[in-house]
C-alpha cells in the first residue's frame, strides 16, 4: 500500500529493522566526513578549543554528536584531546543503533538528546537522513509523492498540508506547474530547531550535503546507497535513503530559535580556516623521517579528501552559536 516518502523513508532507516538500527552500520555503505579521522577529529579539537574559551572553561564540557553512526567521530576526538580537556570532557552519541561493544567506556550512547548541553553540538551528515516528503505541482498547488515501501513504485496523493505549502512557497520557489518534484524541508528544520533547544550555551554545528534557495535541484536529490554504490531509493530497510539539506531554511529555521548570527561556508572553506589543508610534505622529510613522511603524506591525502570541492569539501557548514 502506498504511503508518504516521510513514513517511509522513517520506518526503512529507523524502524526496528531499519538500515541505520541493524547491521554493520553507515561505514559499511559509504564514506563520510566523520569517517575521515583523525584529521576532521583534528580541526573540530581546533574548534571546540575556541568554543571552551568562549564559554570559559566550564566543566565538564559537552561534545553530542547526533546520528553518530558507531562512535567513529567521538572515539576519534577522545584519543586526540590534550589531557587537560580530556579532563572536562563529556562525550556523548546520539544514535538508535545499539551501542557497540568497543566503543569507549568514556563516551555515553543514548537514543536522545540531552536536556542541557554547554558545548558543541555536532551533526554531521544527520539532516540528509532525517525524512522528509516529496511533492510534485498539480493543477491547484503541490501534491504528495506517495511510494510502496517494498517496490519503491511512485504514485501522486493528495495535497500537502497548508504548513507543507508555505515552506515550499517561501523556500522552494518558481517551480512550473507539472513540471519537475520538490522535498520538503520542513521536518529538518523542525528537527534542527529541537537540537538547538537543548543547547543551554555553546555552538552547534551542522555538516551537509545542501543546496540554497536560488538554486534548488529541480528535479530533488533523493537517492539511495548501498555498499559504496548509488542505488534507486527503494524504502525497504535495504538502503541508506538521503536528500540534499535545504540548508539556508535550516539556518533560517535555527536564527529563530537562538536570536543570533549564524555562519555558513563550504566545507573546504571552513577546514581551511582551522588550519588543514591538502599540501604534500616536502620530499627532504623522506629522506629524514622516512615513518614521519608516510604519516604526513596519510593525512594530507585524507586533507585533501575533506576539503575537495566536488566531493566532501562541497559540504556546507552551518555555525550557530547559541547564548555564547
Amino acid at each position: 500500500m502506498p504511503i508518504s516518502w516521510r513514513s517511509a523513508m522513517s520506518t526503512a532507516l529507523y524502524g526496528s529493522a531499519g538500515f541505520f538500527v541493524t547491521g554493520a552500520g553507515p561505514a559499511a555503505h559509504f564514506r563520510t566526513s566523520a569517517h575521515a579521522v583523525p584529521v576532521l577529529g583534528a580541526a573540530l579539537l581546533r574548534l571546540l578549543d575556541g568554543v571552551d574559551a568562549a564559554l570559559g572553561r566550564p566543566d565538564p564540557l559537552d561534545v553530542v554528536d547526533v546520528g553518530a553512526g558507531r562512535g567513529e567521530l567521538l572515539t576519534t576526538l577522545a584519543r586526540l584531546a590534550p589531557p587537560e580537556l580530556a579532563d572536562r570532557l563529556r562525550l556523548t552519541a546520539v544514535e538508535l543503533a545499539p551501542r557497540p561493544d568497543a566503543l569507549p567506556e568514556t563516551i555515553t550512547w543514548r537514543p536522545d538528546l540531552p536536556d542541557r548541553i554547554v558545548g558543541l553540538l555536532v551533526g554531521t551528515e544527520w539532516l540528509d537522513n532525517v525524512p522528509l516528503d516529496v511533492a510534485v505541482p498539480g493543477p491547484g498547488g503541490w501534491l504528495r509523492m506517495l511510494v510502496d515501501p517494498v517496490t519503491g513504485a511512485e504514485s501522486v496523493g493528495g495535497p500537502l498540508d497548508p504548513a507543507e505549502a508555505d515552506w515550499l512557497a517561501e523556500w522552494w520557489p518558481d517551480q512550473p506547474t507539472g513540471v519537475g518534484r520538490a522535498e520538503v524541508g520542513l521536518a529538518r528544520d523542525r528537527a534542527w530547531s529541537g537540537a538547538l533547544a537543548a543547547v543551554e550555551r555553546g555552538l552547534a554545528l551542522a555538516v551537509d550535503y545542501g543546496h540554497l534557495r536560488e538554486r534548488r535541484p529541480p528535479d530533488g536529490t533523493l537517492t539511495g546507497f548501498r555498499a559504496g554504490r548509488q542505488v534507486t531509493p527503494v524504502p525497504d530497510g535495504s538502503c541508506d535513503l538521503t536528500a540534499h539539506v535545504a540548508i539556508d531554511s535550516v539556518a533560517a529555521a535555527g536564527h529563530e530559535v537562538t536570536g543570533l548570527p549564524y555562519e555558513l561556508l563550504s566545507q573546504r572553506a571552513a577546514l581551511h580556516a582551522l588550519g588543514t589543508d591538502g599540501r604534500r610534505p616536502p620530499l627532504t622529510l623522506a629522506s629524514t623521517d622516512p615513518a614521519g613522511y608516510v604519516r604526513a603524506l596519510a593525512r594530507a591525502s585524507t586533507a585533501a579528501e575533506l576539503t575537495d570541492p566536488a566531493g566532501l569539501g562541497g559540504h556546507w557548514w552551518l555555525l550557530q552559536p547559541v547564548r555564547m
